[in-house]
């Protein structure tokens, strides 16, 4: 869909260099002093989602405390909520549902995994495999994983039609230290 003016307007697209800055683009403008209507684009609003400040997503490990044992299921989980937002974008208002969609869990061994589950807490009731988690193999060592989340949209302009944004904005998020000690066998007198 092409921008487009009234009935006898000429379209020509508006430059603006602030002294000493680069030169920026004003959009479109028609020249008998109507309004330019410029569609907007995935591009625009992939861009815009970029812009936006999507939480950084924080890494929770179980078991708690910064530790956990060798070849031992070591959980992974994080907080991921959708967010809305409305946003103003070539004089038009365009809502946004924005929705953690894919995690990369960083181990911090040099391995990862993907999954689309933002992870669980331990419940004793849930099986293993629902969890996402992952065994070390070395001991004595100190890692810090991490997990980076993908965000993908849908949108509307102007309360039109919701449309699927093609692409989505990843977020890192911060490792986390986590030392991976030896359990040593104990006996005890009962």
């Amino acid at each position: 869909m092409a921008a487009q003016c009234g009935d006898d307007g000429e379209l020509k697209r508006e430059f603006y260099t602030p002294f000493g800055g680069a030169e920026q683009d004003n959009g479109l403008k028609c020249l008998d002093g109507s309004t330019a209507t410029e569609p907007i684009t995935q591009t625009l609003i992939l861009r815009a989602m970029k812009r936006i400040q999507l939480p950084r997503p924080k890494m929770i490990v179980q078991p708690p405390g910064g530790r956990t044992l060798v070849n031992f299921d070591t959980l992974f989980r994080t907080e991921a909520e959708p967010i809305h937002r409305t946003i103003g974008l070539l004089g038009r208002r365009v809502e946004l549902v924005i929705t953690p969609s894919s995690f990369t869990w960083h181990h911090g061994d040099g391995t990862t995994q993907t999954s689309t589950s933002p992870g669980l807490k331990y419940q004793p009731s849930i099986p293993m495999d629902s969890y996402i988690s992952h065994q070390y193999v070395d001991a004595h060592v100190t890692v810090q994983p991490s997990v980076d989340v993908d965000y993908s949209a849908r949108y509307r302009v102007d309360r039109g039609p919701w449309l699927t944004v093609t692409g989505t904005v990843t977020m890192p998020g911060n490792g986390v230290d986590l030392r991976i000690v030896e359990g040593r066998p104990t006996l005890v007198d009962n």
